[in-house]
């Protein structure tokens, strides 16, 4: 029998050419992947013939398991075939559970290497051209989760209204309103703000406005699948935000000179 082994590889943010050159060798070796419903299932093809495909998806209102549960079934993997490779969406460790998994695979004597990969939270603004940090623009910024254990909002989140860094929420959609009131109560309503669904994939949408405007046309329009909302002055930099400006200016000229006329 081979020995155990536990590789944690992080897929990227969807577009599997994404994935790290030690996330593709380590689905080549393996024996077994545990995946998730985030990652394109073309990495799947990475794996040579005799690899067991499992899938341990969890998305928004659809678990198809326990994290308690798919814990154990990655150590009982690893213990029946070998190589066993946990394929998660964007990096592991971020709001991905990937700690709780070496923890618990380590505790049962099982060697974990973790292969980090493109998280969304700086893939996806990237290839849309905004930099979550840049001169002019936000010196840092906060990655942050909607919810909480309980399913209430994070303290975090409350708080990043007040400061002047790029805010990147993930795991939020569904409550995009309410996370754009804070920044409406705050007096920031007119903060430029993006929400990125699908990014990188085929069917990926992009929305660009503000903070007090944003929300109603994205929950118009999105469908179920994964995204990010962006809230800051780095959201200038996109080409959508900047033909919204030169409209804006374009559309107060002929007013400004009607006034200028009386």
């Amino acid at each position: 029998m081979p020995l155990p082994t536990i590789s944690l590889v992080g897929a990227g943010p969807g577009d599997p050419d994404l994935i790290t050159r030690a996330g593709l060798k380590a689905l080549q070796t393996a024996d077994v992947v545990l995946y998730d419903a985030l990652i394109s299932t073309e990495l799947l093809e990475e794996t040579p013939p005799h690899c067991q495909r499992i899938f341990v998806g969890k998305r928004a209102g659809c678990h198809a398991m326990k994290q308690e549960e798919i814990n154990e079934m990655l150590v009982t993997a690893a213990l029946e075939y070998g190589h066993a490779v946990r394929l998660k969406g964007g990096d592991p460790f971020v709001f991905g559970r990937g700690q709780e998994e070496k923890a618990h695979a380590e505790a049962r004597g099982i060697a974990v290497r973790v292969i980090p990969g493109i998280s969304s939270c700086i893939s996806l603004p990237a290839l849309q051209g905004v930099a979550p940090t840049s001169r002019g623009y936000a010196d840092s910024f906060w990655v942050l989760t909607a919810h909480t254990r309980d399913g209430g909002l994070s303290e975090d989140l409350l708080l990043a209204p007040r400061t002047s860094a790029t805010v990147i929420i993930l795991m939020g959609l569904g409550r995009l309103a309410e996370i754009c009131a804070l920044w409406e109560a705050e007096g920031k309503g007119n903060l430029p703000a993006m929400v990125i669904q699908n990014g990188s994939c085929p069917n990926e949408r992009v929305w660009v406005g503000t903070a007090d405007d944003i929300a109603p046309r994205v929950l118009r329009e999105r469908d179920a699948g994964p995204g990010i909302i962006v809230l800051g002055q780095t959201v200038c930099q996109h080409p959508a935000f900047q033909r919204r400006v030169l409209a804006s200016v374009a559309q107060a000229s002929p007013r400004r000179q009607k006034a200028n006329a009386r």
